[in-house]
């Protein structure tokens, strides 16, 4: 609670004076810095343009004005095609277990060194003026700046992607964005363009079973996995080539949104996900991933009843396990957005000696993309001198000139090989980046693709088959919804032809939902397998019961008990969660006189904002707040959303009793403190089905 409110207006101790037309002019004064053009001029006056008398025309000689607009004109870069809505923090990783039999990455072999990062998350189809919430893939990227140059692991949450081949992905791209003669719906796949291309390209199911399932909704960028999605090699001091999937497995496990709770926070709080990160950080509670790789030989590859070089096909942990060698820690926002956050520029061919590629064709594609978007979206080839994106280990070039070169190089010679200058730098056979030495096979050129690659279905299959059955009714009704944005005909009958290959049961609810009938199936290009279930492709079924970095939300008014309050906040924050004061109005004085801000107006803070809410409020203000839509909504839907509530006696008598909240296990008297603070830490999902339709 914020006790002593400061009304003070700061600005009034920024020594302000009166300029020309009465208006105040703060000067510099003390330790306040002197506002300069960026050429290093003190202004005089920034408030006011350069005239030609009082009431007469603006100078073109205004270099200080000119300078101002002309900068403001072009402050903006061209936004990411794809992950575009970025938030971002640096940190630290720190390698826990050696690799060094298989790898001579230092960063992967030197077992407690502190390795500095940077790490982006997207959503992946929307804009940058997006929402943080749309059911969507988002991006997972790390920038490590390791002591032989830079690695950067260009990932997503969910472990597979859409297509085969780079060549069909500005296909994907363009049915998924707004569609063209309309420009929407905006971060969304819920049209007809997206779903037309999914029912032509079967290769896509097993990611958008992905993206119909509870992943596509996480709650935070801290409670989402992060993924490779591609196998890379690693390689030891002799050339011998292993291969890797890497991991970035959240501490406090996988958690998610409900589709309701997503569609709302959108509307109450576009920033949630990004405005979670920034807080939690200013806090202290930093986000934390575990890291884990799963390596194998090409001998055991050979073995898989699919392909590891196709990027629509994960590798089960049940038959590859995930081994954990670090972890990475987010414990800094950054200091500017833009000049970090926007300007950073990943690309997945930024690796070190001793971590080489695979034949997967949809990464070899990627390794020339990310480095060609680059060089429109930053002004030209020197990206890589911008702070965030240069290495913090020393590096030397012979490239000259171009947009945006900053460097300063005192030399006659920019080529090799050369003998004018013996001391610039030259190439290092041993400790250089080395490719694996692959054989290959004989074999003709041609726009072919592998029958390894043509099974479709099996993993879709067993990523839904695994899936607790509260999740299998997630996935079928993002379907429903989905398909009911669809408004040609043939597409939605072409998806169920494909659902019926997967899973018979999901094809007919939503069938069912959509009030179609189930057509029949395409002919599979390859055997479908019944592959053995996944746990750790769930969801719901691996969150763990925990209250850490979850948010509780108090409601309170005037005359509100101060003891209580703090009782249930205390509890809270030794639980490890989060805790906003939500209040009718911006101020309350409690029932000792204490005058307090809340954090949050009801108005303003839905109870999708919080994970669990409790409300200590006096009867008077109870009547009052019974008569308000925005408060019956805050119990409705903490209740429909499985949420944990803990309620007054006046909340109920006033309250509850108008609203359809169920008194169950997890609708608790105040009272009950220890039994709220244990429900908050999940949710119950058996309620799910009394509050809404699932298919």
């Amino acid at each position: 609670m914020k006790n002593n409110i400061d009304h003070s207006d700061p600005a009034l101790n920024m020594n302000p004076s009166v300029g020309n037309g009465g208006e105040p002019q703060f000067q510099a004064d003390g330790d306040v810095p002197n506002l300069t053009t960026q050429q290093g001029v003190v202004i005089s006056d920034n408030q006011n343009s350069l005239k030609a008398g009082p009431r007469g025309p603006t100078l073109l000689e205004d270099f200080v004005l000119r300078e101002k607009i002309n900068h403001f004109d072009h402050e903006r870069i061209p936004e990411r095609v794809v992950h575009a809505r970025g938030s971002a923090a640096h940190g630290v990783f720190e390698l826990t277990e050696s690799l060094a039999q298989y790898t001579t990455a230092k960063i992967l072999t030197e077992v407690g060194k502190q390795t500095p990062l940077f790490t982006r998350f997207s959503t992946v189809a929307g804009n940058k003026g997006s929402k943080d919430t749309p059911r969507d893939v988002r991006g997972f990227s790390v920038k490590m700046y390791t002591e032989e140059g830079n690695w950067d692991l260009v990932g997503n949450n969910m472990p597979i992607f859409f297509i085969q081949d780079a060549i069909k992905f500005p296909d994907l791209i363009h049915a998924v964005k707004p569609e063209p003669d309309r420009g929407f719906p905006q971060a969304a796949s819920a049209h007809d363009t997206f779903w037309d291309f999914v029912g032509l390209s079967p290769e896509t199911f097993h990611n958008v079973m992905w993206l119909m399932s509870d992943r596509a909704l996480p709650r935070s960028f801290g409670m989402m996995e992060g993924f490779g999605i591609h196998s890379y090699r690693l390689l030891d001091k002799d050339g011998k080539s292993t291969f890797m999937r890497y991991h970035w497995k959240p501490v406090l496990g996988v958690q998610s949104l409900t589709w309701d709770e997503a569609v709302k926070i959108g509307g109450a709080d576009p920033d949630f996900n990004r405005r979670d990160l920034f807080e939690a950080i200013n806090m202290g509670d930093f986000p934390e991933w575990e890291f884990g790789v799963q390596l194998f030989t090409e001998e055991e590859a050979n073995e898989f009843p699919f392909d590891h070089l196709d990027a629509t096909k994960l590798i089960p942990e049940e038959l590859v396990p995930v081994k954990i060698v670090g972890k990475m820690t987010l414990n800094r926002y950054p200091d500017n957005f833009f000049a970090e956050t926007e300007q950073v520029a990943f690309c997945p061919s930024h690796v070190p000696p001793g971590i080489d590629f695979s034949n997967d064709p949809l990464l070899h594609g990627r390794l020339f993309s990310y480095l060609d978007t680059q060089l429109t979206r930053l002004g030209g080839p020197n990206f890589a001198q911008i702070p965030i994106n240069a290495p913090k280990c020393p590096f030397a070039n012979n490239q000259q000139d171009g947009y945006m070169q900053m460097a300063v190089p005192k030399t006659r010679v920019l080529y090799e090989p050369q003998s004018l200058e013996p001391t610039r730098p030259r190439a290092n056979f041993k400790q250089g980046f080395k490719s694996f030495a692959e054989p290959m096979d004989d074999g003709v050129k041609g726009r072919i693709r592998s029958e390894s690659f043509a099974d479709h279905y099996s993993q879709p299959r067993m990523f839904f088959r695994s899936q607790t059955p509260i999740e299998q009714a997630h996935i079928a009704t993002a379907f429903a919804f989905e398909l009911g944005k669809v408004d040609t005909a043939h597409v939605r009958t072409r998806i169920l032809g494909h659902l019926i290959n997967i899973d018979p049961d999901l094809a007919d609810r939503v069938a069912t939902a959509l009030g179609m009938a189930l057509p029949e199936a395409p002919t599979p290009l390859a055997p479908i397998i019944d592959m053995p279930p996944s746990k750790a492709v769930q969801t719901i079924g691996i969150t763990p019961k925990s209250l850490k970095s979850r948010m509780i939300g108090i409601l309170v008014g005037d005359g509100s008990s101060k003891a209580e309050i703090e009782k249930f906040e205390n509890a809270a924050k030794a639980a490890g969660a989060r805790v906003k004061i939500v209040a009718p109005s911006k101020e309350a004085v409690l029932d000792d006189g204490t005058r307090i801000q809340a954090d949050e107006r009801v108005a303003g803070a839905p109870s999708v904002l919080f994970d669990a809410v409790v409300s200590i409020i006096m009867p008077d203000v109870a009547k009052k707040l019974a008569m308000d839509g925005n408060t019956l909504d805050w119990f409705t839907d903490a209740f429909n959303h499985c949420k944990a509530i803990a309620y007054c006696p006046a909340t109920d008598e006033f309250i509850l009793s108008k609203v359809a909240v169920k008194k169950d296990d997890f609708v608790t008297p105040i009272k009950e403190l220890d039994t709220f603070i244990d429900n908050a830490k999940t949710r119950l999902w058996e309620r799910e089905p009394q509050v809404r339709d699932l298919a």
